[in-house]
């Protein structure tokens, strides 16, 4: 593919970078270190994004993504992520540049290339959903998370104060109508995170304003949020912990599996410890190790018997290690 035509497919296709700008977006603004980790956060998404689109294959991307500081690296893995599966959605990259980037540089980013894809979704027309969605079918559920955190990003009005919940029941994907709107919900609470700039007392008056029902997979969210993107310090994730009160479990096994996205990937930071530490009782290494150690016999996705479809393979996993961390006395 010529140099300009890879410049052009980068300069129309990138989101712009002051789109990361909270101000711009009418977030909270929080503390100056909040504000400065997550606006990094999404600074080093669009560059992966450019990344991705600016070059010819995820190898020659994964040169540029390398060199994306350790702790905000994921985030660039993630805006390649995308990219590819917009690019993908749109006949734009020659075809499965995502399912490339899985399988080469992007594989010690799993967890974070599949929320990435699932970004594309808020971008593309819903009938190119299912050539972009990604096939496995544990980690899909991911790709919805992106998802709901594309849209109360960039929708908050809607997704956020008004509280918008989706009908997945009536996407052109089949297989998602049960679980979905849950998974959504987890991309939501973490967006909550940055949406309230990380402000712990604002993040939980945010997630009681939603029904009940939906709070634990939004507690799920920032969790995740808190321990991956960072932004406090133990005071503040102390109090989120207090906040969360009957939802700590949920808390906790976001936080857990925000540890093992950065295990996998070699990016444990002094904040995953941290983190872990208050919201699982636990080191970073012990609390991804947990989430192994509970996916032995999940239930067979392909199960078509009533029910089965709300409470898919993904949902039992996350629901063992919350079971876990509460045996363990922390929540």
């Amino acid at each position: 593919m010529p140099a300009p035509w890879l410049a052009l497919r980068r300069r129309v296709l990138t989101p712009d970078v002051s789109d990361t700008d909270l101000a711009k977006r009418g977030f909270r603004l929080g503390t100056d270190a909040a504000r400065t980790a997550l606006q990094n956060a999404g600074r080093s998404f669009v560059g992966g994004y450019a990344a991705a689109a600016g070059t010819r294959t995820p190898a020659d991307a994964a040169a540029r993504l390398e060199r994306t500081p350790p702790d905000l690296r994921g985030f660039a893995y993630e805006g390649a992520a995308m990219a590819y599966a917009v690019m993908d959605g749109l006949w734009l990259g020659g075809g499965d540049g995502l399912g490339r980037l899985l399988a080469g540089p992007g594989a010690p980013h799993v967890y974070m290339v599949h929320v990435g894809a699932g970004w594309a979704l808020g971008r593309l027309p819903r009938r190119r959903w299912r050539a972009v969605l990604p096939h496995d079918p544990l980690l899909r559920w991911l790709a919805l998370d992106g998802y709901g955190f594309h849209q109360a990003y960039f929708r908050t009005a809607r997704y956020v104060r008004e509280r918008h919940a989706e009908d997945t029941a009536a996407w052109p994907v089949p297989g998602l109508g049960g679980y979905g709107r849950r998974a959504i919900d987890q991309g939501i609470g973490r967006a909550l995170w940055f949406v309230e700039c990380a402000d712990v007392d604002a993040v939980a008056a945010t997630v009681s304003a939603f029904p009940e029902h939906r709070r634990e997979d939004l507690y799920g969210g920032v969790g995740l949020a808190a321990t991956y993107a960072g932004g406090t310090g133990e005071a503040e994730l102390t109090r989120l912990w207090h906040h969360a009160g009957a939802h700590r479990p949920a808390l906790a096994q976001g936080a857990a599996f925000a540890a093992k996205a950065r295990e996998r990937a070699g990016l444990v930071t002094a904040h995953t410890e941290l983190a872990t530490a208050v919201l699982c009782g636990l080191s970073a290494s012990a609390a991804a190790k947990l989430t192994d150690e509970v996916l032995a016999e999940l239930p067979d996705d392909l199960d078509e018997r009533p029910g089965a479809a709300e409470r898919p393979a993904y949902a039992v996993w996350r629901e063992r290690i919350a079971a876990q961390l509460r045996q363990l006395g922390r929540c």
